[in-house]
Formats: structure tokens, sequence, C-alpha cells
């Protein structure tokens, strides 16, 4: 069976870490910042963990 390619554009978003937890960003903090909220922009800064479903689809198409 052929070797599965990793998906490029996940594999620039989303780390995995030692133990298997998969890291992520919080979405919407690339533009529209003028209107958003300091306490909002402030909340969506730093990574935070994907669980469940989303976890095993994330490190399928990653290839871990």
């Amino acid at each position: 069976m052929p070797k599965l390619k990793t998906h490029s554009g996940t594999k620039d978003r989303v780390k995995v870490s030692k133990n298997g937890k998969v890291r992520a960003g919080h979405p919407n903090m690339n533009h529209f910042l003028r209107k958003k909220r300091g306490s909002r922009k402030r909340a969506l800064t730093g990574l935070s963990t994907r669980t469940g479903k989303t976890a095993r689809n994330i490190k399928r198409s990653l290839g871990v």
C-alpha cells in the first residue's frame, strides 16, 4: 500500500505535542482586528487543545 502524504495546510497550522495532544491557534485573528474588542483579541491569543473527533481527524491528515 502506498504511503500517504501529509496535508500541508494542517501541517503549517497545527502542532502535535510529545504526548499526542493536538494544539492549534484560535481562528479570527488575522484581519478585521479594529472592530474586535481588546478583551476578545487577548482571549484569542495563544494555542488551544483540540480533542475528540477533531483531534482524531487532524492526526489522520498529518499521518500521526
